[in-house]
């Protein structure tokens, strides 16, 4: 095993982190059509906050390790992280009014 893995070095993973965020934030477009197909009319579930909250905290981590030059990423994650927390507990919020 040690020779299959011995290419991947720690930029490698960094990298599949980047990716990875990446994916996870993008996959909320696909949660969100989803729900709005299977209701037939626009849909924000929660999930789809739940994957901006997931895709903005790993992005905005593989941006730390970029440094300098991903600056501008954290800015623009710590905006959005900031926007689905709040949403996040708005709607747990209403729920516990409801309940």
């Amino acid at each position: 095993m040690g020779e299959v893995m011995s290419w991947m070095t720690t930029e490698h993973i960094w990298l599949m982190v980047g990716f990875g965020g990446q994916a996870l934030f993008a996959s909320r477009f696909f949660v969100q059509l989803f729900k709005s197909e299977m209701a037939g009319r626009s849909v924000m579930p929660v999930a789809f906050w739940y994957f901006s909250l997931g895709g903005g905290l790993v992005t905005l981590v593989y941006s730390i390790h970029l440094g300098k030059v991903g600056l501008p990423f954290m800015m623009g994650q710590l905006g959005g992280l900031a926007v689905y927390a709040r949403n996040l507990h708005l709607i747990y919020r209403e729920k516990a009014r409801a309940a």
